[in-house]
């Protein structure tokens, strides 16, 4: 396994810092895109200095386990995607484990057993505030390792529960304190490390009954009670109205001028649940003829439509929550925020999904199709706002710095506790012409190789692993993880022992007990990959034997 890494600027520079201060704690905020996985692991394996100590990667979602597995393998780290918190331990050819915040809450008492000593990687910490046992959990499971490294797509605060391991502005409360932050301003005026976004907002005139039954009716400029704005942007989003599916035309117009230059270049819309999100790939079939696909929560192969979709040149993938924040499809262009959730965080994060660059392509603006919300007018004004400071501050090759001032508009509404009387009448688009964000032909970010320049960096190698198991993978072809590479083994060794049972007419126990006896293998699914070869060298020699 190579010990040089190539890291970006930031990356270089925050591993640097890292090194010095040696910290128990290292709390870094990147923007969505900006490369965080790439400089955890490189952490990871800097501090290691090729020591085995057990590593956890704490992740919100099952999707990103594999993710983070993946890049991992990269690294010549493997981690264990799959472990289920049964008391189970480290295999002994992982290096380590990527668990859920709900598993590192239900399995504490495990954790801090397997990880006393070691280093812990929480990515996007902030959800460790989304359930108060959640954050339990992650104080007890990790109180006793070596190193925490602290990871978050973007600023966040506590006015309630102090996230663990977090440093506030004021003591348990307040602004989160990064010890390394790089901001979307900073990554656009960098150039080949984030799109610049554009927000194309629609405003309409809906028609609802609010919860106490009465008609009301508003556009997005007009002035209403707060408890109102809630329904207002609820109807607008309403597949029986006419709003949501006129600003679907729009965004399926610019994914299709982009894909003429992108060829493969995706879109992504945001519902506000599983029946919206349903509703809306019906829409983009009868206006389009696009079959997009769809991730939901609730179904077990979500993850498996996520990757078909990333691998593939599908148009459009439709999702609840499943791609908010985290998960890497770098050819997502177009965006459409369909959905109720208005937090500043979660729009940061839902803007990062189309915000991520792609090697090898000069021009790559992005687009975020938007209701006219006053609360998602405002986040879409910050982040625009750094984006045409950075883009002329790049012009000029001069440093900009701006931090964008956010009102009373950031604070959420509790607009869904009294919905059981609402109903959308009706809704439509004022206008065919979306605002343009100020679009200027002129102002965009164009990639060469200048700007994807890296550093390169040595690391210590890879931990060792178990007696005779290889650091990196022994398959062909393109890098799998360990999980894969034993899926594949044991699949393999499945179709000899079909083979063996046919040929000699013995059971299928008496067959696998022969061959684990061989092998060494107590139970198939602990097995090492070379455990895992042994078993399938004995097979084949029985095979030819027979």
């Amino acid at each position: 396994m190579s010990r040089s890494v190539t890291l970006r600027p930031w990356q270089r520079e925050a591993l640097d810092r890292f090194a010095t201060t040696r910290p128990t704690n290292f709390m870094t905020v990147a923007c969505p895109g900006a490369g965080k996985t790439t400089f955890a692991l490189a952490a990871v394996r800097q501090r290691l200095m090729g020591e085995r100590l057990p590593i956890v990667v704490v992740v919100p979602t099952q999707h990103l386990k594999k993710q983070w597995a993946t890049a991992a393998l990269s690294f010549g780290l493997h981690l264990d995607p799959s472990w289920e918190g049964t008391g189970a331990g480290i295999p002994a050819d992982m290096h380590g484990l990527v668990v859920t915040y709900s598993q590192a809450a239900s399995s504490a008492d495990t954790l801090r057993r397997l990880t006393a000593g070691g280093i812990v990687v929480l990515d996007e910490v902030h959800h460790a505030a989304n359930d108060r046992t959640w954050g339990e959990g992650v104080r007890g499971a990790f109180a006793d390792v070596w190193c925490r490294l602290l990871l978050s797509g973007t600023p966040f605060r506590t006015d309630d529960n102090p996230i663990p391991f977090v440093d506030y502005s004021f003591g348990d409360h307040g602004d989160a304190l990064a010890d390394y932050e790089y901001g979307y301003g900073e990554a656009l005026g960098e150039g080949g490390v984030v799109r610049p976004v554009f927000f194309p907002r629609f405003d309409g005139h809906m028609e609802w009954l609010n919860s106490d039954g009465d008609e009301v009716s508003g556009t997005f400029d007009d002035e209403l009670v707060k408890n109102e704005w809630g329904a207002r942007l609820r109807t607008a989003l309403s597949i029986e109205g006419q709003w949501l599916p006129t600003v679907i035309d729009h965004a399926q117009e610019r994914l299709s001028e982009i894909r003429a230059t992108h060829p493969g270049a995706g879109g992504l819309v945001i519902a506000t649940d599983q029946e919206h999100a349903r509703g809306i790939a019906r829409l983009l079939e009868t206006r389009h003829g696009v079959a997009a696909r769809v991730a939901l929560s609730d179904d077990p192969k979500a993850s498996q439509v996520i990757d078909r979709f990333a691998d593939g040149d599908d148009p459009w993938i439709v999702a609840v929550r499943m791609i908010s924040e985290g998960v890497d499809i770098p050819r997502l262009r177009v965006g459409v925020f369909a959905t109720t959730t208005t937090t500043p965080m979660f729009f940061r994060q839902a803007v990062g999904r189309i915000a991520r660059w792609t090697a090898g392509m000069r021009s790559q603006r992005a687009y975020m199709y938007l209701p006219d919300d006053p609360r998602l007018r405002v986040h879409a004004a910050g982040i625009a706002t750094q984006r045409r400071h950075s883009i002329e501050a790049r012009r000029r090759r001069e440093e900009a710095g701006f931090s964008a001032v956010l009102d009373d508009l950031n604070r959420p509404i509790r607009d869904e506790e009294q919905m059981s009387l609402f109903t959308a009448l009706s809704s439509t688009v004022l206008t065919q012409a979306p605002p343009t964000d100020g679009l200027d032909p002129h102002e965009d970010v164009l990639g060469d190789a200048a700007d994807l320049e890296g550093f390169a960096v040595d690391l210590p190698p890879p931990p060792p692993l178990a007696a005779g198991d290889p650091a990196t993978p022994s398959g062909l072809g393109r890098l799998r993880t360990r999980k894969q590479e034993k899926e594949s083994l044991r699949a393999r060794n499945a179709d000899r022992v079909r083979a063996l049972v046919n040929l000699t007419g013995q059971p299928h126990a008496a067959i696998n007990g022969e061959l684990n006896r061989l092998a060494g293998i107590t139970r198939i699914t602990d097995a090492t990959v070379p455990q895992l070869e042994k078993r399938l060298t004995k097979a084949d020699s029985w095979l030819d034997r027979l």
